[in-house]
């Protein structure tokens, strides 16, 4: 089959093609229009709804920073043992077993 025929086939195949009228045409695209501008309503309802409840419930939430998660009242080099007292001098100990 040749690039022609195969042009000829297609153009052939179109005349049978059922194409919507100029009111069809208009009615349809101003039903999508208005079908994108209520679906955009509706997801940007939802949008703010949780935008503005996730902003106030992190306002009562109290405020730390990343870096105080990690640190504490102790020293940076303390040793913690569960049931005794915080060491900060880990070296020392460890010349006295010796």
């Amino acid at each position: 089959m040749s690039f022609l025929q195969y042009l000829k086939d297609v153009r052939g195949e179109l005349r049978h093609v059922s194409w919507p009228t100029q009111t069809q045409t208009i009615i349809y695209t101003v039903l999508v229009v208005i079908l994108s501008l209520l679906t955009a309503a509706y997801l940007g309802f939802f949008d703010y709804v949780f935008t503005t409840g996730l902003s106030r419930i992190v306002e009562v939430l109290p405020e730390r920073t990343p870096d105080s998660f990690f640190t504490s009242d102790l020293a940076p080099d303390a040793l913690i043992v569960p049931g005794e007292e915080a060491v900060t001098d880990v070296s020392s100990e460890d010349s006295a077993d010796e």
